[in-house]
């Protein structure tokens, strides 16, 4: 019989204990997995939808919020600016561009955005089906949008406060549908857009000789910005905090700052994963030596057959090996079954979905980390076993 094949017999002799060290190093190894395969998802989400974006200006407030609200689209803004400060802004000899955004209503947790079709241009957007908006009240479904609004080419729908379900429904106007926009693995592909006119329109009492509707009054939500120049960086920011009634607030600079809060909640996570290995190192050299007061005779027996020290130490790091790798395959498929459930959570939230079966780089990792763990665990077992009195254990019978 092999060594792999006497390991895995002894094994299947005494199941309790190497099940327990493999439940253990799955859960440690799962925790691992789910954490690194979001955060790897969520930072390369945030660095994709902050493309092409340097500066988000607005309202006054929070410049997180800001930066959730206006580029990620994942919380309430903080107010409106008028349309002539962005127009101004567009002049500035600063900035490249500037596109101004109308955070409107939802429709089944996805928000509706008032804008130009740059904004579409700006993440690469193309379309799958139909054309692109052109008057108010149309509207373009981002992929994913469609997907689970199950709306097509030609339909209509009616928007509703707030960004989740349940809010008040606009059911005196619709929007209809003209376009479906290809996959962009963007911001984009949550979104359904529309003219900035369709925002106005829905809030602005109806009626197109509306004071409202005159350019001095009209608002948009945010504007986002490219510089024209490196020397922007420094000095746009400031001018604009500084000299308007407008906030700019840096999407790197902010989830950078985002990431730092959660980093801490991540290395709290991480520790717990880390002490679960840890636990299931030791209950697996208390198994293993278990294992050896019941097997001492058959070892020694061994031993007189002509197996030697290297034989008998090789045998019990098998074990080990086999239990540490059993339990990251598990630890695995365990991990990237939470990323499902979570998966389900988010979409009756209406928030970004994660990759199931996506491996962050540091992932693969685990399988070698869970294996150097467990024949650390068997390596003073393994010793006990190659270092065995043959002649005082066959005395004692």
């Amino acid at each position: 019989m092999t060594l792999l094949g006497l390991a895995l017999r002894d094994l299947r002799a005494r199941p309790a204990q190497p099940l327990l060290a493999v439940l253990l190093t799955a859960l440690a190894v799962a925790l691992l997995a789910a954490l690194l395969s979001f955060a790897d998802q969520f930072e390369r989400r945030m660095a994709r939808d902050a493309a092409g974006v340097d500066l988000v200006v607005g309202a006054k407030g929070s410049p997180l919020q800001l930066v959730l609200a206006g580029v990620y689209h994942l919380d309430i803004p903080p107010g409106n600016i008028p349309l002539a400060e962005v127009e101004s802004l567009r002049r500035n000899r600063l900035v490249a561009e500037a596109i101004p955004l109308a955070l409107g209503d939802s429709f089944r947790g996805h928000r509706i955005v008032g804008a130009g079709h740059e904004y579409i241009a700006l993440y690469g957007g193309r379309l799958a089906e139909g054309t692109l908006y052109e008057e108010p009240m149309e509207a373009v479904l981002g992929a994913e949008a469609a997907r689970n609004s199950g709306l097509r080419r030609g339909d209509r729908f009616h928007g509703a406060h707030g960004l989740g379900e349940g809010g008040h429904v606009h059911e005196e106007d619709s929007y209809e549908v003209t376009g479906v926009l290809a996959p962009t693995g963007t911001v984009l592909d949550r979104l359904i857009l529309t003219p900035v006119e369709s925002v106005w329109w829905m809030h602005a009492g109806h009626a197109e000789d509306d004071a409202a509707f005159e350019a001095s009054r009209r608002e948009v939500t945010v504007a986002l910005v490219r510089y024209a120049s490196p020397v922007a960086v420094a000095l746009l920011p400031r001018q604009i905090n500084a000299a308007s009634a407008l906030q700019a607030a840096s999407p790197a600079f902010e989830m950078a700052r985002l990431m730092t809060l959660l980093g801490a909640g991540r290395d709290v996570l991480a520790a717990l994963a880390g002490l679960l290995l840890i636990t299931a190192g030791a209950a697996l050299a208390a198994g293993l030596m278990a294992a050896l007061a019941a097997r001492r005779y058959e070892l020694a027996v061994m031993r007189m057959l002509g197996a030697g020290r290297a034989t008998l130490f090789a045998s019990v790091l098998i074990e080990a090996a086999a239990i540490g790798l059993a339990g990251a395959l598990a630890g695995l498929v365990l991990g990237h079954a939470f990323l499902a459930g979570l998966n389900a959570w988010l979409s009756s939230a209406g928030q970004p979905l994660v990759a199931v079966w996506h491996f962050a780089p540091w992932e693969l990792s685990l399988p070698v980390l869970a294996l150097a763990a467990s024949l650390l665990a068997g390596l003073w077992p393994a010793w006990q076993a190659a270092r065995s009195d043959v002649a005082a254990i066959l005395a004692r019978g």
